[in-house]
């Protein structure tokens, strides 16, 4: 166990390219301070949504003799997290380098300072100035979020140690590449018509909840999935985790305006439009289908309209979001009942279902209800909708690829992924970190 928990640290890749300084900070100029402060209060809105809103969320959904060992999932991905995107994950992401992977200029953040400030380039709005110290603050926050929803796939059987190397390798070889891809001047950024995703559909959820559905393929399913009851044991943790989700979703989405302006008042509508109406589908889901009208259904609805406006919040206005909360709950609603029951996958709480599958729907509706109008922009829905499908296609295929390599070096350098059947049987809490809930 020991060995296992050095190598988590000791294998963090450090990829031997370097970039060009010139050009991608710019010297302190006049900071704007609302936009500084609206940055710095939704990257604590972020971080709000991984701890304690998605480890209560998780935590919640599990059996009573895993709900500390899934809550420590959010905590620990939000520590190891922080350290490496201190460390490399922020310079391999937003540092010039090429269109696949930025450089090692801001390495252990050398030469971030006071006298430097990061323009918060989005497609939408560019203007206005933050510190790089918020920048790079507000995107930590996404790379934790991001890395966090994995862990829902794999729950109640991962080994600790395992969780650890996975997490450090994923976040930086998956995550930070594709987020330099769309946000940090990658090739999709920089291609003819770049992809739509204003705050995360592509780089936070399809990435993450592809990679869910690869660690539960390759992990295995739950002792007894299928035959045992598997009820949550706590609606109450999962509802005002869900909660916490929600108002959380504000920093996320409106945040990445990188500005206190109207793109970010617009964005801030259009999710609250997207979130109740995809609740509202989904306990109609459940009504059409026999089914009364759950709290899990609720919370997993909201979540599933979270996700699909979340690549559309800077380009959709209000009545495009309401379509958009309808059609992503749908499909969340049939890959977490219908596909999974279908393939027979263990996705324990539905990674893939809310967050891929609901990713993916949400980026291609992106390119189909996007207002030129309201982002500024000078797209047709042909050429956008092929640029959404060709890079959502590009980010799954990657996802999927590195996921199981990633996976198989940490099972090999664990001696396995799973918790043995008897802690399994015992459950997390007491066989991995001798805690147990009375």
């Amino acid at each position: 166990m020991n060995k296992c928990l050095l190598a988590a640290v000791l294998l963090m890749p450090l990829p031997l390219l370097a970039g060009d300084l010139s050009g991608w900070w710019r010297p302190l100029s006049e900071i704007n301070a609302g936009n500084t402060a609206w940055v710095m209060t939704s990257a604590v809105l972020v971080l709000l949504m991984t701890v304690p809103g998605l480890a209560l969320f998780y935590g919640g959904m599990v059996r009573k003799k895993n709900v500390l060992g899934t809550m420590m999932h959010s905590f620990v991905v939000a520590a190891l997290v922080s350290v490496l995107w201190m460390i490399v994950g922020y310079s391999l992401a937003f540092t010039p380098g090429n269109a696949f992977i930025g450089g090692l200029d801001r390495f252990m953040l050398v030469g971030m300072g006071l006298d430097k400030t990061r323009e918060m380039t989005t497609i939408v709005n560019g203007s206005g100035t933050v510190p790089e110290s918020v920048f790079m603050f507000f995107q930590m926050t996404f790379a934790i979020i991001s890395t966090a929803i994995v862990t829902g796939a794999f729950a109640e059987r991962l080994k600790f140690s395992a969780l650890l190397v996975f997490s450090g390798l994923w976040v930086t070889l998956v995550y930070a590449p594709v987020c330099h891809w769309v946000w940090g001047g990658g090739f999709m950024a920089d291609a003819h018509t770049p992809v739509l995703d204003f705050a995360g559909g592509t780089v936070v959820h399809i990435n993450a909840g592809i990679a869910g559905l690869v660690a539960a393929l390759v992990i295995g399913k739950r002792l007894g999935y299928g035959k045992d009851v598997m009820a949550p044991h706590n609606m109450v943790l999962t509802l005002t985790g869900a909660a916490m989700l929600w108002v959380g979703w504000f920093g996320f989405n409106a945040g990445s305006a990188g500005a206190a302006d109207a793109s970010a008042g617009m964005a801030m509508a259009v999710t609250q439009v997207a979130a109740a109406s995809a609740a509202l589908t989904w306990m109609l889901c459940e009504k059409l289908a026999g089914h009364k009208p759950s709290a899990l259904g609720m919370a997993s609805g909201a979540v599933s309209g979270l996700v699909g406006i979340t690549p559309a919040a800077g380009f959709v206005g209000p009545q495009a979001a309401l379509l958009i909360g309808i059609l992503t709950a749908v499909a969340a609603y049939f890959a977490a009942v219908f596909l999974k029951r279908r393939f027979g996958y263990d996705d324990s709480l539905d990674a893939f279902g809310i967050h891929g599958f609901g990713g993916i729907v949400g980026s291609i509706l992106t390119g189909l209800l996007f207002s030129n109008a309201i982002f500024g922009g000078e797209s047709t829905v042909g050429s956008q909708l092929l640029a959404q499908v060709k890079d959502v296609a590009i980010t799954v295929v990657y996802s999927v690829i590195m996921t199981y390599l990633i996976l198989k070096i940490a099972a090999l350098v664990c001696r396995g992924l799973r918790i043995d059947h008897d802690a399994e049987r015992e459950g997390m809490d007491v066989s991995i970190h001798g805690e147990r809930i009375e």
